[in-house]
């Protein structure tokens, strides 16, 4: 029977390299997967793209990252209070795609449905137009929004089973769900895991056939 439990953060993030592209759940710290984080900066590798709501507000989220300089871009919609992130972006060392927060989710969940895209009127006649294409429809404006997707999607959920089911608690599904179904290899940092069938199935948020690896974390 498919297992894809695997004991270790390492585990989880093995096989990331240098340039890929990096999709991490999280509302600030709700549904942060932190340790999976910790384990991506003791890689030490180079050159991320990042696709995430935020880019870190200090201490063990994203600004693991941005210290250790692995980040060549970041794609999200909230980079404020990330005080790493903003040196490195005055300084010219880091590039920013800024999107409004439901352009960035219905970029990732078109490069989760196999989309080419979708048309949004969010932006025009602002700077969010700029580079891209405008289409007219009925008369009225909107910009061409192009899909999301990454090599990693890397998520934290609250109960797993052995097969890849994953449950979540409550808001703290945030961007993890929708991420869960764009990425190449998914990997779930959970709360505890259970066998195949200890879920309830109407519970279940994001099935078995889109995560690849999952981990618990030890208890704090």
């Amino acid at each position: 029977m498919r297992n894809v439990v695997v004991g270790t953060e390492a585990a989880a993030v093995a096989g990331l390299r240098n340039g890929h592209v990096v999709m991490v759940g999280g509302f600030g710290g709700a549904g942060l997967p932190r340790s999976i984080i910790k384990a991506v900066a003791e890689l030490g590798v180079r050159d991320l793209t990042v696709i995430s709501n935020n880019a870190g507000a200090g201490g063990d989220d994203l600004s693991l990252w941005f210290r250790q300089r692995m980040v060549r871009k970041i794609i999200c919609s909230y980079p404020r209070s990330a005080k790493d992130f903003t040196l490195q972006y005055r300084a010219g060392t880091v590039e920013l795609e800024l999107l409004p927060q439901g352009t960035l989710v219905e970029r990732i969940r078109a490069g989760g449905a196999g989309l080419g895209g979708f048309l949004s009127p969010v932006g025009v006649g602002t700077v969010f137009e700029r580079g891209k294409e405008k289409i007219t429809v009925g008369g009225r404006d909107f910009l061409l929004e192009l899909p999301l997707r990454a090599d990693f999607a890397l998520v934290k959920g609250r109960t797993a089973d052995t097969l890849g089911n994953v449950t979540y608690n409550k808001a703290a599904r945030n961007h993890c769900a929708v991420m869960a179904t764009a990425a190449d290899i998914v990997a779930v940092e959970v709360d505890r895991i259970v066998e195949a069938g200890g879920l309830d199935p109407e519970s279940i948020v994001t099935p078995c056939i889109f995560v690849d690896r999952v981990f618990a974390r030890a208890a704090a």
